[in-house]
């Protein structure tokens, strides 16, 4: 069943008593998610859309790579559980509806907020959830790439972190 079908309902009144819970736990979690302060509700926001662009740069976005998602923004956004999957699930969505529109503006405004210590931790936070199915692709890597450029990073910036990352790249694989 689809997280949409699960929020809006179908069916008789077993899935409507399910959804109306459901729906409850979901309006909690957004009301948590506006206790946090706007600028980090910002940043936690454009983090996870950016992990997002990596995750469909090769247009499927695995379990596995959600999870990755999940568990990153959870750590590094210092949400609980059912918020970080609540914020990777809409950045996903989003990335999927509006990704080729929004890519670019949304990556600026996060390099607008963040230091740059941050900006490095998302740069290898990407490699990771490219990672995460076991392989980094051409796909993943070429838009981890234009992630860096939008980031202000230069080429050996870029090489730097992916160095760390070279028994995933697909590329490399079998030499």
């Amino acid at each position: 069943m689809s997280w949409l079908t699960r929020l809006f309902g179908q069916g008789g009144s077993e899935a409507q008593d399910s959804t109306a819970a459901e729906t409850d736990t979901v309006r909690r979690i957004v009301a948590r998610l506006d206790e946090l302060p706007p600028e980090r509700a910002r940043w936690v926001a454009a983090f996870a859309y950016v992990l997002g662009r990596v995750a469909n740069a090769d247009l499927e976005i695995t379990v596995d790579e959600t999870a990755e998602m999940e568990g990153i923004v959870r750590e590094r956004g210092g949400l609980p559980e059912e918020q970080a999957v609540l914020v990777v699930e809409i950045a996903k969505s989003q990335n999927r509806l509006f990704g080729g529109t929004e890519n670019f503006l949304v990556t600026r405004e996060f390099a607008r907020m963040a230091s740059d210590e941050e900006r490095r931790d998302l740069l290898d936070a990407l490699f990771a959830v490219a990672a995460a199915d076991g392989g980094i692709s051409n796909a993943e890597e070429a838009q981890i790439r234009q992630i860096a450029s939008e980031l202000g990073f230069d080429l050996s910036d870029f090489a730097d972190v992916r160095s760390g990352w070279n028994e995933y790249r697909d590329v490399l694989k079998g030499l």
